[in-house]
Order: structure tokens, then C-alpha cells, then sequence
């Protein structure tokens, strides 16, 4: 058994096909459930972040759970299989494991080193462990990212370019209406990113901060924190949002609706009686799908700043130094990841050969009973313990060393060799596994031959 990730992002689609690919909170769960019932698949985690969608999925036969994966994911988007294929990107065993630490450490977000998407990595891990779509091998994988990306964040300066997407987009707005201090600001959205956009709205020292939800509770205790920073801050309906609008200088919008929540015609009833020439209005749409109509961009004095023109912004990139930092811990975790894989894996076969030993020595200790029945008890613990010693010595050297190779690159041959000289059957390795001994192999062949046509498919270290 083995991860397979089949993802799109930012870095291979545009926000068009993003929007199409998203996965809600409230379409997780079925989604799961659907890629659950192929038979190639045992595990599965969705990781569904304003610019990716990736599906992480411990599987049984690398061509046979593409073909399911890529097929539930072109009926939920709505994309044709070979339209998706287009955009989306493969990666298996050792390389998935690889590309989800990095993601982890933030050096494939949209912002080098953003640290939001510890918590979406988090979150995906938990609502896949709620449905019982994870077992042994996506909890190991989840738990060793989150400590890689804690450890990047920790060890460098990778974050020093902006804390998330919010971070440059506020940047950006602040140098349209010439800072942001004394100003206006209306947060449409308590999510995540309404939670990140106020904390950093507070931080900037903005005058005031009104917040709309769709539930009126959620948009009261945003608003209750930002208050509690210092700011003047108080929540409105939806049925306000024109009317506060009208009056504000920065529209922040994060719902995860998935259609435009903010019309032309919306637009238009907010500006309606101002002056935009005089009173400019920035919205950065941090939704995905977009919360603005694109239209809403032409209109004369507003500006709006989305994901798109964003993933183009310089501060989005961190210092190449501390990029590479970042990469050196990816690939020393990585490997340190990957051999107590291996070793776990080999460890199963160890003790089966151990047990298949004793088996021996009692067998033949029996035999000797019966051959030398009058043999005394002193005498028969003295053989007893010689033909012990004899086989453990025996066994140790190779034992010690397959557990060795095994951490190595192809580790897994030597358990197979062991199986195979010893006739040790894989369901008789099975059944000595306890829970803590059995991990998911870590199989490096390369299934590339069939997809290669279809699927961006990398086995190489490193991400896009």
C-alpha cells in the first residue's frame, strides 16, 4: 500500500479551473465517502485550501485508484476528464510524501511561507479522521508534515514575506489608499480568513471594522475580537452590506460561497451616492471561487485586488536563502521519514523469522524428548540453552543488517529476500504484526508507463 496525491493548485491551473476544482466544507464529507468506495483505495485525505485542491489517498494499485480519483474529481468539478488532466499533477509514494512536506513548510503556497496552511493541513487530516478515511498511514504522513512545517516556520526566516495572502493583499491596499490607518473597513466573511483579515486590519491601525456572515453569531464574536484589539468594530447583516459599504474605503471578502456574493448591481447601490474619484474603494476578493462579479472590477474607482493578480505579486516570494533552508529540512526530513518507513516495513519480517527459529528449536528440543527420555533436567536446559544461543547468533548478523539496508533507497528487496529464503508467507508476517509494528510500504517503482500522456506525473524530489 502505497500514498498517492492527485492535485491542482495555482501553480499548474488558473483561478478560473480553482474554481471549478474547490472543495467546500460542507462537499468534503461526500466526496470522501465517494473516493472511499473504490477498491483500490484505503485511506483518504482532501486538502482544500483557497488555491489547491489535493486528494491524498493510500491505495493498492497506482492506475486503477487514478483512474477513480480522476474520475470523481472531473463529476465534481464538471471538468472533462481530459480538461482536468490538463491541469492536474500526479505524485506517488516517496514523491507525495515529499510534495505534502513542502506544502506543509509553505514553499508551495501562493505566499513563500505562509503559515495558514498548517492549520488547513490540520483540519483536512481531522475531518478525514471523523469519517474513519484515515488509518495508520495517513495519520504517520499528516503528523510527520505538520512537524516538518513547524519546523521550517521555527528554524527559518521563511515567513518573512507575509504571514499569508491576506498579508500582501492588505499591503496592496494600503499603498492604493495610501495606508490604512484611520480607515474604513468592512470584512465580509468569519472564516479563517475573515479571522486573519481582521487580525491584520487591527494590526495596521484601521479605524473601524464592520463584519457580515451569513450567521449573524459568528460575525458578533469576529467582531467582539477585533474590539478587544483596540479597534471600533461591530457585526452587520447581509442586508446592510451595501449601505456600510458606501461609507467604507476597504471591502475584504472570504465567504467559500461558491457563487458571486457581490454583484455589479451590489456595487453599484454601495457607490451610488460617492464619489469615488475623491474616495477610491479597494475589495480584495480573497474567495475561492471568486465572492466579487468581475465586472465589479471596471467600475471607475474601485480596484480590486483577487487571487489572481495576487500569485503575481513580488512579495510573494521569500529570500532564496531562506527558501533553500526551508528545502534542506524538507529533504532531511524527508529521508529520515522515509527510512523508519522502510524500517517498519521490514520489521514484521524480522520477527516472523524469529518466531519461525523458535518454532525450530522447541520442535526439535520435543524431539530430543523423546529420543532421551531419562536425559535429566539440568542436562536438557544446558542443550536447551546452547541450541538457543546457537540460532541467535546465528540470525542476529542478518537481522541487524536487513534492518539496516532497509532504511536505504530499494530497502524494501531485502525483506523479500528474507521472506522468500525462508518461506516465510505474507500472511504469516501478518499475523506476528502488532499495530505499532505495521506501516504502509513505501513502494518506488515507477507506474509512470500508462499515464504519462495524461497526468502530470513526477517522481523527481522537489515541487513544482
Amino acid at each position: 500500500m502505497s500514498v498517492l496525491l492527485l492535485g491542482i493548485s495555482h501553480r499548474s491551473a488558473p483561478v478560473s479551473v480553482l474554481e471549478r476544482i474547490a472543495v467546500s466544507d460542507t462537499e468534503r464529507p461526500k466526496l470522501t465517502d465517494e473516493i472511499m468506495m473504490s477498491p483500490h483505495v484505503s485511506e483518504v485525505m482532501i486538502v482544500s485550501t483557497c488555491n489547491r485542491v489535493e486528494v491524498y489517498a493510500v491505495v493498492d494499485a497506482f492506475h486503477g485508484a487514478l483512474t477513480d480519483l480522476g474520475a470523481l474529481l472531473s463529476e465534481h468539478s464538471g471538468l472533462e476528464l481530459a480538461e482536468l488532466t490538463k491541469y492536474a499533477y500526479v505524485r506517488y509514494s516517496e514523491a507525495a510524501a515529499e510534495h505534502l512536506f513542502a506544502v506543509a513548510g509553505g514553499l508551495d503556497s501562493m505566499v513563500i511561507g505562509e503559515q495558514q496552511i498548517l492549520g488547513q493541513i490540520r483540519a483536512a487530516y481531522a475531518a478525514s479522521d471523523a469519517q474513519q478515511a484515515s488509518g495508520r498511514a495517513l495519520h504517520e504522513l499528516a503528523q510527520q508534515a505538520l512537524r516538518v512545517g513547524k519546523k521550517v516556520h521555527s528554524e527559518t526566516g521563511i515567513d518573512k514575506a507575509g504571514a499569508s495572502v491576506v498579508s500582501v493583499a492588505l499591503d496592496r491596499a494600503a499603498d492604493a489608499l495610501g495606508g490604512l490607518a484611520g480607515k474604513k473597513a468592512v470584512v465580509l466573511g468569519a472564516g479563517a480568513m475573515g479571522g486573519l483579515s481582521v487580525a491584520h486590519l487591527t494590526r495596521t491601525g484601521i479605524g473601524s471594522i464592520a463584519v457580515a456572515n451569513r450567521t449573524q453569531s459568528r460575525a458578533q464574536h469576529l467582531s467582539e475580537t477585533a474590539a478587544a484589539g483596540g479597534v471600533t468594530s461591530f457585526a452587520i447583516t447581509l442586508d446592510q452590506l451595501s449601505a456600510t459599504v458606501a461609507d467604507a474605503d476597504i471591502l475584504v471578502t472570504c465567504t467559500g460561497a461558491v457563487g458571486a456574493v457581490v454583484t455589479i448591481a451590489d456595487a453599484h447601490r454601495a457607490l451610488a451616492q460617492r464619489d469615488t474619484q475623491a474616495r477610491p474603494l479597494v475589495i480584495c476578493d480573497l474567495g475561492l471561487p471568486r465572492d466579487v462579479e468581475h465586472a465589479v472590477a471596471g467600475l471607475p474607482g474601485v480596484t480590486v485586488l483577487d487571487m489572481e493578480s495576487l500569485q503575481h505579486d513580488p512579495a510573494a516570494g521569500a529570500a532564496a536563502s531562506d527558501e533553500r533552508a526551508a528545502r534542506d529540512i524538507v529533504a532531511a526530513e524527508l529521508a529520515s521519514y522515509l527510512s523508519g518507513q522502510r524500517l517498519a516495513e521490514v520489521t514484521p519480517t524480522v520477527t516472523a523469522l524469529r518466531q519461525r527459529a523458535a518454532e525450530v528449536v522447541e520442535s526439535e528440543l520435543m524431539r530430543l524428548d523423546s529420543r532421551l527420555p531419562d536425559l535429566a533436567d539440568p542436562q536438557r536446559d544446558e542443550v536447551a540453552r546452547t541450541v538457543r544461543r546457537v540460532v541467535d547468533k546465528l540470525l542476529h548478523a542478518p537481522t541487524v543488517r536487513v534492518k539496516q539496508l532497509a532504511t536505504t533507497p530499494g530497502g524494501d528487496s531485502y525483506a523479500e529476500a528474507l521472506r522468500e529464503l525462508f518461506e516465510l508467507s505474507p500472511s504469516t508476517v501478518q499475523a506476528v504484526a502488532s499495530p505499532m509494528e505495521v506501516a504502509t510500504a513505501v513502494d518506488t517503482d515507477n507506474p509512470t508507463a500508462a499515464l504519462a500522456d495524461d497526468f502530470t506525473l513526477s517522481h523527481e524530489r522537489g515541487t513544482e
